[in-house]
C-alpha cells in the first residue's frame, strides 16, 4: 500500500483567524493526505520541530496578519537548519501580489490567496508528491513543477472545519 502525502497545517504568529486554514486541511484529508493541523500561534521553531516529528512531505502556513515576509522566511531557514529541503513550504491567506514573488525567490513552492479553489490546492500537491515522500535527497527547487502547469487562485477562508489544537486528520 502507498503512503499517503502528509501535510502539516500550521498558522504561524499571533493571528488567530485559522478558518481558511480548516477549510484547507479538511479539504486535503478528504482527498486522502494526512494532515496534521498545529492550531493557533504557532512559532516558527514549533512548525519545523512539528515537521521533523511528523515526518511530513508539506508545510502550509496560514497567514492573515501581515507578517509573511518575516515568517516565511524564518521557517525556511529553520526548515534548511534541520535538513528539510526536500520538504515543500507552501502558504495561503492575505498576501500581497507584490510579495509573492519575493517568497517564491526566498523557496516559498506557491501561495495560494483568497479564491483559490480547495480543488487547485489539492492538484498542486498531487502534482508535487504524486506517491507521499520522495527522497530525502531531493531540493525544493527539483519538486516545484513550472508555474504553467498548474493552476492556483485564491483560497476560500471562510467556512470552517472542527476546533482541535493539535489533531491529524486521515481518512480510513
Amino acid at each position: 500500500m502507498q503512503r499517503k502525502i502528509r501535510i502539516l497545517i500550521a498558522k504561524p504568529g499571533l493571528d488567530g483567524h485559522d478558518r481558511g486554514a480548516k477549510v484547507i486541511a479538511r479539504a486535503l484529508r478528504d482527498a486522502g493526505m494526512e494532515v496534521i493541523y498545529t492550531g493557533l500561534r504557532q512559532t516558527p521553531e514549533q512548525i519545523v520541530a512539528a515537521a521533523v516529528q511528523e515526518d511530513v512531505d508539506c508545510i502550509g502556513l496560514s497567514i492573515l496578519s501581515g507578517a509573511h515576509m518575516t515568517l516565511f522566511p524564518r521557517v525556511l531557514e529553520l526548515m534548511r537548519a534541520q535538513g528539510l529541503e526536500d520538504v515543500i513550504l507552501f502558504g495561503g491567506g492575505i498576501i500581497p501580489d507584490e510579495d509573492v514573488p519575493k517568497l517564491k525567490a526566498l523557496g516559498v513552492a506557491e501561495i495560494f490567496t483568497p479564491g483559490a479553489s480547495t480543488q487547485a490546492v489539492i492538484e498542486y500537491l498531487r502534482e508535487l508528491c504524486p506517491v507521499g515522500r520522495l527522497t530525502r535527497s531531493r531540493s525544493i527547487e527539483s519538486r516545484t513543477p513550472s508555474s504553467s502547469s498548474r493552476s492556483t487562485g485564491r483560497t476560500d477562508s471562510t467556512r470552517s472545519a472542527s476546533r482541535h489544537s493539535r489533531r491529524s486528520m486521515t481518512c480510513s
